[in-house]
């Protein structure tokens, strides 16, 4: 049942490649008030007060990943919904690809909730999302990204076209 919503948060996120256009994934794996999380996520967050899209996209980067980044292109815009917390979320995708190695800052939730974070080809990235947990958040998060790699694919496709 829809509860209704009463705030909006604007975030961004990557499909973050390395130099062999492999996949940033965090693998999360927590059990909290949204229940039993086991799934990957694309790095990403909110976007602070004052900040583009893109500052948070780069600040977000260094913080879970541990990279400086550039920005390649936008890929689309999905929005999302928390009903348990009564919030709308307006995610931005960009294709990014990774530069220098820098310090990694997690939030304190983030050490408990990001077990690993892996790189994969992107039809790995793709097949792990298809086979990923299909209820609570897992679910939102799949239906929210699984899309999204499919259209990173085709623009690396073209890119080395």
């Amino acid at each position: 049942m829809f509860k209704g919503i009463t705030h909006e948060r604007e975030i961004a996120r990557a499909i973050l490649i390395d130099e062999n256009s492999n996949v940033c994934l965090e693998k999360i794996l927590d059990d909290d008030g949204f229940g039993p999380r086991d799934y990957y996520e694309t790095p990403g967050g909110g976007v602070k007060p004052g900040e583009t899209h893109e500052q948070a996209l780069h600040r977000e980067i260094e913080e879970e990943v541990g990279y400086k980044c550039e920005v390649i292109k936008h890929l689309a815009d999905v929005d999302d919904y928390y009903n348990l917390i009564y919030r709308k979320n307006h995610n931005h995708f960009y294709l990014v690809k990774r530069l220098s190695k820098v310090e990694q800052h997690l939030e304190p939730d983030e050490k408990i909730r990001i077990e690993k974070i892996i790189w994969v080809p992107i039809d790995e990235a793709i097949k792990l999302y298809e086979n990923m947990q299909n209820v609570l958040v897992g679910k939102i998060v799949k239906q929210r990204e699984l899309p999204i790699l499919k259209l990173a694919k085709i623009a690396l496709q073209s890119k080395t076209k």
